[in-house]
């Protein structure tokens, strides 16, 4: 018997702001840069990476490229990006690590 298998894509979960913004902030907080780019290409794709690039004012290749795994955004375009999708960044005083 062969077992039929499908793809998994995050995306089709990501259905509201709230989750969306939730997945994001778990990238940020891990600090881990393949990460926070997978996190934000997730949630682009789930809102569409064509009405995303416009809202951010980017080339739609330009969004692709600065969230792929080589990709190294510059902070204006990240900031473009997290405002297209509706989120800010806040910062706070990190924990000190247990001894």
């Amino acid at each position: 018997m062969t077992v039929k298998t499908t793809r998994f894509d995050a995306a089709e979960y990501l259905d509201t702001p709230e989750v969306q913004a939730a997945f994001v902030a778990d990238a940020f907080e891990s600090g881990d840069e393949a990460y926070i780019k997978k996190a934000l290409a997730t949630v682009a794709r789930a809102r569409g990476m064509t009405a995303v690039a416009q809202e951010a004012d980017l080339a739609r290749a330009t969004l692709y490229k600065s969230l792929s795994e080589t990709g190294d955004p510059k902070l204006s375009t990240l900031m473009n990006i997290l405002t297209a999708l509706g989120m800010e960044i806040s910062v706070r005083t990190k924990a000190p690590k247990a001894a």
